[in-house]
């Protein structure tokens, strides 16, 4: 990982950016995060891009969010992210995707963008669990809840890019 960590250090900013983006899509956290270079090590990085994410205007949350899809649905694509996703979703039964649909839906009425949850290691009924229960938050405890799972993705899919060597 050291080399992964030097290699994305040395980047020029817009690669950096570029890789960036598919941890999280908010063009103003892969800007804040590439001008930080160089990290000294992952903690370093991923503690930046938790700060980041708790820095992010509402618009540019909104933003990140535009780039998940909706919990249950399978992205197309060959790209990093869409595989990603795929991967973060695998533990959706195809049993529950009506109700994870419904519960999007649900979701999105409410509080007007996607549903978005750390999905890593979770089934389809805990998803579906966690979904109803947040259903009942109001906005300012949901836009809390959006900005940690947010932060856990982007950490997740730092370290993977880390890991995978950018």
């Amino acid at each position: 990982m050291p080399d992964a960590l030097d290699a994305f250090n040395a980047l020029p900013p817009a690669e950096a950016e570029r890789d960036l983006l598919t941890c999280c899509a908010s063009r103003a956290f892969a800007a804040r995060i590439a001008s930080l270079r160089p990290y000294a090590d992952l903690n370093a990085l991923l503690d930046a891009a938790d700060a980041a994410v708790r820095e992010l205007s509402r618009d540019d949350v909104l933003e990140a969010l535009k780039a998940h899809p909706r919990i249950g649905e399978r992205p197309d694509g060959d790209g990093r992210e869409a595989a990603w996703s795929r991967r973060e979703q695998s533990g959706v039964e195809d049993g529950l995707r009506a109700e994870l649909a419904a519960g999007n839906r649900a979701y999105e009425d409410r509080f007007g963008h996607v549903y978005l949850v750390c999905a890593t290691g979770l089934t389809g009924a805990e998803l579906l669990a966690k979904l109803r229960d947040r259903l009942g938050n109001d906005e300012r405890a949901e836009r809390g809840a959006v900005r940690r799972e947010l932060a856990a993705i982007a950490r997740l899919r730092l370290s993977r890019l880390m890991e995978e060597g950018g």
